[in-house]
């Protein structure tokens, strides 16, 4: 892998993020942005200092210092970062970089044309605003963990909604969007990037199917969330899993004619719910017959929509995976999934490892024009380490 200071590409080449620790989602956002060519700052605190980094896909891309934000030296060098940053990130509670000093007042003080990205659960404002919370409690207040898994009970979707998707992701899109006005009005702003906003935002089609009736308000009910039987999985004789998306007529015909099912009456009308029952009992019993592999090569090439279900090992090997090379293997069969979008004049080039902590101080703050002797007294008052 390229050394910490060898030169990248990607759309992002030139804008500088400060990113004030956080974890989850916030580090989501600045990987995305380091990913894509931004230059990402990462604040650290200075007891972590030296300590390999905790998530080294989620930090990747990254240049570490370690600076006290809760002594006043400390508060003035994140200060002094600011004024040459086009986004800063943090993930406080409400009012916590406020009384750190931080806040996005004191920041846009030095620098008009920040993008000062707020990254919370419940959002700047609300009743909940000041309330901890984490990634199920925010699906959960927002129709998200009802609406996925069994007919009996939610299932917990990982932290890919809430965190990333709706939180991570979109504050990424928020400070790139507040970007593009500073540069054309020189003025920047704060960006209010909740989770629970962020995930009610990406039922957006789900809430319009709804509108029109065509949703039940019920999980497992309707053609997207499990219920219909061609768009679900079926165990095959190995215990693993195929799974179908079928979703149009084409599909579905290729998936009976392979089957044998082409003139069963229960499938005449994939959208009959009356069959779906008989439907499902019927794939089930079919799909059990074969392993999940031989399940894969029976349809390879066919236009059915199936695929195998594979296991996060398995997903990195794959031929259609490797081919694009849509995940980076590295030492200690190490598995990380490779920067997106791609990007035909800017590509992106391959992540640089997450640095240890500190790994970057002196550097950065020379840069930032403190000269050798005061980053020596910073780090000899605990400023820095």
């Amino acid at each position: 892998m390229p050394g910490p200071d060898a030169p990248r590409g990607g759309p992002l080449a030139g804008v500088r993020v400060l990113e004030l620790g956080g974890i989850g989602p916030g580090p989501f956002a600045g990987m995305l942005l380091g990913d894509l060519g931004a230059t990402v700052i990462r604040v650290d605190r200075p007891a972590e200092a030296g300590e390999e980094s905790t998530h080294p896909v989620l930090f990747r891309n990254r240049r570490s210092v370690t600076i006290d934000l809760k002594h006043a030296a400390g508060v003035e060098v994140a200060l002094r970062l600011a004024e040459n940053a086009d986004i800063a990130i943090e993930g406080f509670r409400p009012g916590v970089a406020e009384r750190l000093g931080i806040g996005p007042d004191e920041m846009l003080a030095r620098n008009p044309r920040l993008v000062y990205g707020r990254m919370t659960g419940w959002g700047q404002s609300g009743p909940l605003a000041d309330e901890p919370g984490h990634d199920i409690n925010f699906l959960a207040l927002t129709g998200v963990l009802h609406a996925i898994g069994a007919a009996e009970q939610p299932a917990v979707p990982l932290n890919l909604v809430a965190d990333m998707g709706g939180g991570g992701m979109l504050l990424a899109l928020g400070v790139l969007g507040g970007v593009l006005s500073a540069r054309a009005t020189g003025r920047g702003q704060v960006v209010d990037a909740a989770m629970t906003d962020g995930s009610a935002t990406l039922l957006a089609m789900v809430h319009g199917f709804m509108n029109q009736g065509r949703w039940r308000d019920e999980r497992a009910s309707n053609s997207i969330d499990g219920a219909s039987p061609s768009y679900g999985t079926y165990r095959c004789a190995d215990g693993r899993h195929v799974a179908l998306g079928v979703g149009d007529e084409r599909s579905y015909r290729v998936l009976l004619d392979v089957l044998g099912l082409a003139d069963d009456p229960d499938f005449a009308d994939r959208a009959d719910r009356a069959a779906w029952a008989r439907m499902r009992k019927t794939l089930g019993d079919i799909f059990a017959r074969r392993e999940r592999d031989e399940w894969e090569q029976v349809f390879a090439g066919r236009g059915a929509c199936v695929t195998p279900v594979l296991s996060l090992t398995e997903a990195s090997a794959h031929p259609h995976n490797a081919a694009r090379s849509t995940f980076l293997t590295g030492p200690g069969a190490a598995i990380a999934p490779a920067p997106a979008p791609r990007f035909s004049a800017t590509p992106s080039g391959t992540p640089r490892p997450a640095p240890a902590v500190g790994a970057d101080t002196d550097a950065v703050l020379g840069e930032a024009g403190y000269d050798a002797d005061v980053i020596r007294a910073l780090r000899a008052s605990g400023v820095i380490a």
